[in-house]
């Protein structure tokens, strides 16, 4: 008789399961300390597209609350807040305003932001060609704006 059967395997797994979803996570919506005041079109586009990563306004699924899919969620916002924070948009000054700046029209531009992984799970986040143009311009005026003082 094998000690090791699948049904056994199975059930490790469904118990291993059961257990981490008692690990605490941190699923935080900070206050917001400096918020990015934009005009409503290109802050509907920012908040359906990018505020889920990239801000304190983070809505959080229901499948953030399942192990071990939340650590992959609660990194990812974390990192993705590291990066760039709407919510703090204001605290950026001069060069590194610039640089938050360049780096988001790259990764529009390149296709790489909204994450595909996200988009498929958020299809109103996709950006047509149309948004992608109001989000591009938005950023290079933006960045016309910015005082280096």
């Amino acid at each position: 008789m094998k000690f090791f059967t699948f049904k056994r395997f199975v059930f490790l797994i469904i118990v291993i399961l059961v257990i981490i979803q008692f690990v605490p996570v941190e699923r935080s919506n900070p206050p917001e300390s400096a918020p990015l005041v934009a005009q409503k079109e290109v802050a509907h586009i920012l908040k359906t597209s990018c505020y889920d990563c990239h801000s304190n306004q983070t809505v959080w699924p229901w499948y953030s609350n399942v192990a071990p899919v939340s650590w992959i969620l609660i990194d990812h916002v974390k990192e993705g807040r590291r990066h760039l924070n709407f919510s703090n948009w204001n605290e950026y000054q001069g060069k590194k305003k610039l640089k938050k700046l360049d780096e988001l029209i790259e990764e529009v531009e390149e296709g790489n932001m909204p994450l595909e992984g996200y988009l498929k799970l958020h299809k109103d986040a996709i950006l047509s060609t149309e948004t992608k143009e109001k989000l591009l311009d938005w950023a290079h005026s933006e960045m016309d704006s910015v005082s280096l003082d």
